[in-house]
């Protein structure tokens, strides 16, 4: 789950991590109303106004701009609001732009790059840091990869006062007094906290910034939180900006169903994430040359039954690319004919327009295969994936 700068900033300064002051706005009024209060608050006439959507990039995609004076703020306000913001996160649709961030302006003297990330592989918080703050890490680790930096944190421990200081150190803030030192090594405890209370995935500060005054402050927030914490954070539904979701995973999630949307033509309905995985990579495998690739990640799960197999349905016709429909089930605690049988339901409700392959195997297989063969329906029988995946890539060409 995503949230915005200016939620993550909140949650920062909750726990201690400095930030500039500003106020989020969802009208031009409000982001006048917030202006003027900061330039009060402050004696300053610089403000900055900060598109808020759920990609990076903003910036070059001209979602942030420095203001002079309330005025200057109000006529960026009413450019940017509802604009539709394309970054290289977005892609080419972009995002429309429906809040804003109000925030003071900062002395800049240096900008640092700070983030902590779950490391899968070693199933530890790490930390990474550059002093390339300002721009993408991904650009950075593809042509200065040397200028990254990152520890792990033993779970056993916690992060160690000598792990931050060596951080601060290889980042160059001993330039800036030993009091921006210590200041450092705070940031990092409190940031530490924030990751294992919150139950973050990633939290990702860019630019960090060091202000003439020799003051840390994080200029930038990205927040995920790991979806599958969620029963222990009730207060994340007030977080929730449904408008940055996509719509259909919404439903999907409403209903019991693990789905995500991707680019592809071949809708996949499969029962387990881990053949839910492998099916999509055998249709790539075998139709990627051809244009041939997965719609959607979708995951019956393990204890579907018919209503929501027919729901499935619907929401994977939803996309207008969808050119054939797979359905790869291995019958486990899920029962083959139950899933044969919400295959025929789905197919006669629907109204089924496009090809359909389904391959069967596990518990009840033969009395699914029956069910499948005498629906008298047009419905393409597989013995194996890779027999499902190059009927279904056959499919979609017409071949």
């Amino acid at each position: 789950m995503k949230i915005h700068e200016y939620q993550a900033k909140q949650l920062f300064a909750k726990y201690g991590v400095p930030v500039p002051k500003g106020y989020p706005a969802f009208t031009v009024e409000e982001a006048v109303a917030g202006a003027e209060k900061l330039i009060a608050e402050t004696g300053s006439e610089i403000v900055v106004v900060k598109a808020q959507i759920h990609a990076g990039g903003r910036g070059k995609g001209g979602g942030v701009k420095v203001c002079k004076g309330a005025a200057d703020a109000k006529a960026t306000a009413e450019q940017i609001l509802g604009m539709q913001l394309v970054t290289h996160q977005t892609g080419p649709e972009g995002q429309k732009v429906r809040r804003l961030y109000i925030e003071a302006g900062s002395a800049i003297e240096r900008e640092l790059y700070l983030s902590a990330v779950v490391d899968r592989e070693t199933r530890r918080i790490a930390f990474m840091a550059s002093t390339e703050g300002g721009m993408d890490i991904e650009e950075v680790a593809a042509h200065t990869p040397e200028k990254i930096i990152s520890f792990h944190v033993d779970p056993a421990v916690g992060l160690a006062g000598y792990q931050a200081r060596e951080f601060a150190y290889a980042l160059g803030i001993q330039k800036h007094g030993k009091a921006a030192v210590a200041q450092f090594v705070k940031l990092m405890g409190s940031l530490f906290e924030f990751f294992t209370k919150e139950d973050c995935s990633l939290c990702e500060i860019n630019p960090l910034v060091v202000t003439k005054s020799g003051e840390l402050v994080a200029l930038d927030g990205k927040v995920d939180f790991d979806d599958n914490a969620e029963f222990r954070h009730p207060e994340w539904n007030t977080l929730r900006d449904t408008a940055e979701e996509d719509e259909i995973e919404l439903e999907a999630k409403a209903i019991g169903l693990n789905y995500v949307s991707l680019d592809g033509n071949v809708g996949c309905l499969v029962n387990g994430a881990g053949l839910a995985m492998g099916t999509m990579d055998i249709i790539k495998h075998f139709g990627g040359e051809k244009g041939v690739s997965p719609a959607n990640f979708l995951d019956v799960g393990g204890g579907a039954n018919q209503k929501q197999v027919t729901e499935a349905f619907k929401i994977i016709l939803k996309s207008p690319k969808v050119k054939a429909i797979f359905v790869n089930i291995f019958g486990g605690i899920m029962k083959c004919d139950v899933i044969a049988n919400g295959v025929v339901a789905a197919a006669k409700e629907l109204g089924l327009k496009v090809p359909l392959v389904v391959r069967l195997e596990g518990t009840n297989v033969d009395l699914g295969r029956k069910i499948l063969s005498e629906s008298g329906l047009a419905i393409t029988a597989a013995t194996t994936m890779a027999d499902g995946a190059q009927k279904v890539v056959a499919a979609v060409l017409g071949t």
